[in-house]
């Protein structure tokens, strides 16, 4: 198992957010975390790279228990983890290459050699093996969001955390950075993806896990659009992130 938990509290320091929570994804694994405002889905994610310490429970991520996990092994953690966002979070003042070259050199990479042979294959993969000279600002909105999946996938990640990552395109490139995410799950990387896009999961069918009533549950049937993008006031506030 890529992510295994069991019978696990997440808390916002003496917050309980999520309890009871049983999660296992395998490798290769495709699946969608929905739920309302404030249900605990960036709660989740947080605990999963680390960003919040498990304080009850069972589970390991990449192999890392995250029970037990000391702080100075959380960037070996987050090296086994790609992490795709809304907001692309490129580097503006440097090229594509340069913000590709900066990861591996703050993730250990020495070699100058092997850091030019990823940084090219990265971009290959994404299809932008031709734009490595190019800056974040003249990308279109679907090209920076390539840019950023092969950020992710730099240091060949068991697993990909995406966080809404066409919440900023347009349907079109967003069904492109769909199946580009689906056709990286199928070379063997497990795939969480946080949502509020109803017709793309209509679309690109997969398993789905839901935060409601403080816990997280696998979703039996059909999702739909209504309990997919209702609003719910949460009852304890969560700090930072926009899940």
């Amino acid at each position: 198992m890529i992510i295994d938990i069991s019978s696990a509290k997440i808390f916002q320091k003496k917050n309980l957010i999520l309890q009871d929570v049983n999660l296992k994804i395998g490798k290769s694994e495709f699946v969608y975390l929905i739920g309302k405002t404030g249900s605990g889905k960036s709660s989740l994610l947080k605990t999963l790279y680390g960003d919040l310490p498990l304080q009850e429970g069972e589970a390991s991520v990449c192999d890392f228990d995250l029970k037990t996990i000391k702080r100075s092994k959380i960037p070996f953690l987050r090296r086994k983890l790609g992490i795709v966002f809304q907001d692309f979070q490129l580097l503006t003042d440097r090229s594509v290459h340069d913000n590709l070259n900066f990861v591996l050199k703050a993730t250990g990479w020495k070699d100058k050699t092997k850091m030019e042979g990823r940084i090219t294959e990265v971009l290959e993969n994404v299809g932008l093996g031709t734009k490595g000279f190019k800056f974040p600002h003249e990308l279109s909105g679907g090209e920076q969001q390539r840019v950023v999946i092969a950020r992710a996938l730099l240091n060949e990640p068991d697993l990909i955390l995406a966080d809404e990552p066409t919440g900023n395109l347009d349907p079109e490139t967003s069904e492109e950075i769909m199946k580009l995410l689906f056709d990286i799950s199928k070379k063997g990387k497990a795939i969480l993806m946080a949502t509020h896009d109803f017709h793309l999961m209509q679309k690109f069918k997969t398993r789905t896990i839901k935060c409601e009533n403080s816990t997280v549950v696998d979703v039996q049937g059909v999702v739909t659009e209504q309990s997919l993008n209702q609003t719910a006031v949460p009852q304890q506030k969560e700090e930072g992130g926009n899940l």
